[in-house]
């Protein structure tokens, strides 16, 4: 099974395709796609769309696993990553079909056990799962791998309920 895990911005997107056979979970790509910060909203979202189709369809995931929103202290922060997140719920259902949403405590739970598990555990987890030899950088692109190392690790409770 191919997840492509996304963790949602406005100025940056991280994403992260990872593997899941029965030799474990290895990481395919990942990175971050960025919006110039001088153009007008609008054509930020229009960038985002246009740079995950383009994404989704180069990988042909099975499903795409995306981060919920927390609240954010700053309103106009909250609302432009709510629209981005608006945007790449759109072009998952579709151009994938198939999407699931982790909270951030969900995530970390997955990863560390510890639902107040820091970033620094997280990437770290992120590293030790997929064996990499260096933390994904951007952070974004550590928190994307994260959301889909999470629905590789749900998937499984799933298939075991079966």
């Amino acid at each position: 099974m191919k997840i492509l895990g996304i963790d949602p911005g406005f100025a940056i997107m991280g994403y992260g395709v990872i593997e899941k056979n029965n030799k474990g979970l290895t990481a395919l790509d990942y990175g971050a796609i960025t919006t110039p910060v001088n153009e007008n909203g609008a054509v930020r979202l229009a960038i985002l769309a246009e740079k995950l189709e383009k994404l989704i369809k180069q990988h042909a995931p099975d499903v795409v696993s995306v981060e919920e929103l927390f609240f954010s202290q700053n309103a106009k922060t909250a609302i432009q990553v709510a629209q981005a997140r608006g945007v790449i719920l759109l072009c998952a259902v579709r151009e994938c079909g198939k999407l699931f949403e982790y909270t951030p405590l969900q995530i970390k739970q997955a990863l560390t056990g510890n639902g107040r598990a820091e970033k620094q555990q997280i990437q770290y987890m992120v590293r030790m799962i997929l064996k990499l030899k260096e933390t994904p950088k951007p952070d974004d692109a550590a928190d994307a791998l994260a959301a889909a190392i999470t629905h590789a690790h749900m998937s499984n409770y799933a298939l075991k309920a079966l």
